[in-house]
């Protein structure tokens, strides 16, 4: 026998009387933070090549938010999930389609896009700047790379009852050229005998759409994050690299310099010694390792 409701259906019934326009739907976006390590031109032979942290924007060429910079991604579509549609995003804007992606978080402000409710499952995706071929979306007027800088503006922590209060407030700073995007992001974590609340609010931001300074700024900490504990930083070096320049990627995540002799105590094992040599015109020839996962 059918088991039954309170109303007396079986699962068949009720299905057939069931009305989804009854409920508010919110249609779902997937939007990428997109993240390369892009080397630097050095006017100075004898220096050797600086890394960039780099993000990849889109100026939007349709209303809302026309002629403004956001993050690549689009509406999913109802025959995929987000993660295909995330994939979907990526080989149409960076001509790639075998790169590291992450899911973020899912971004549910109702009033976070001014046409409807849509949510943003986030995600992010860290690339070897060496393989793409970076071309706009049809929604778009064009992509570029932005330098990307998060700093820390100050902390505040209050000690309660039941345990703390901590507010950073943090500026996001996004330059190509003479384009410069700056916003200010309120992280409030508050500590109670139930865990840790967090909640992220943009103070400012000038020139990016929708709450994408918020997404940005999520994504920056996680990465920071995952780098000290997981092999994640070996996604933006190319296949064969020096210890120098893995030593570069950290530091450009990190947003601070690192001692050489402790890093590479501490991070060699990601990597594995070839017999071969990178030239730099004015150094002497290094040893170049590959990821060691390529090895295993």
């Amino acid at each position: 026998m059918e088991p039954r409701d309170k109303n007396g259906l079986t699962e068949k019934e009720f299905l057939a009387q069931y009305r989804p326009g009854d409920y508010e739907r919110p249609s779902v976006a997937a939007d990428m933070v997109i993240f390369t390590a892009k080397v630097c031109k050095e006017e100075n032979y004898r220096k050797l090549p600086k890394k960039k942290l780099q993000l990849l924007l889109i100026k939007r060429g349709g209303h809302p938010y026309i002629n403004t910079w956001a993050l690549s991604g689009g509406f999913v579509n109802p025959d995929e999930t987000t993660e295909q549609a995330a994939k979907r995003e990526l080989l149409e804007e960076t001509g790639i389609d075998n790169i590291y992606l992450e899911q973020l978080y899912t971004f549910s402000d109702p009033h976070r896009d001014p046409r409807m409710w849509v949510m943003s499952c986030s995600y992010m995706a860290l690339v070897d700047s060496g393989k793409i071929n970076v071309s706009a979306g049809d929604d778009a007027k064009c992509a570029e790379w932005f330098d990307v800088s998060l700093k820390t503006e100050n902390t505040d922590i209050n000690e309660t009852n039941n345990g703390f209060t901590s507010v950073t407030d943090y500026i996001l700073s996004l330059q190509k050229d003479n384009d410069l995007l700056k916003a200010k992001i309120r992280l409030t974590k508050i500590r109670t005998d139930n865990g840790i609340d967090t909640k992220y609010d943009i103070i400012s931001s000038d020139g990016l759409a929708f709450d994408h300074a918020k997404i940005i700024t999520f994504a920056i900490l996680r990465l920071r994050g995952k780098v000290t504990y997981t092999d994640i930083a070996l996604n933006l070096v190319p296949e064969y690299f020096t210890l120098t320049e893995l030593q570069q990627v950290y530091e450009i995540i990190l947003d601070r310099e690192l001692l050489k002799a402790p890093f590479r105590r501490k991070y060699s094992t990601l990597a594995e010694e070839t017999d071969m040599f990178a030239k730099y015109s004015g150094h002497r020839p290094s040893k170049l390792f590959r990821k060691k996962w390529l090895a295993e």
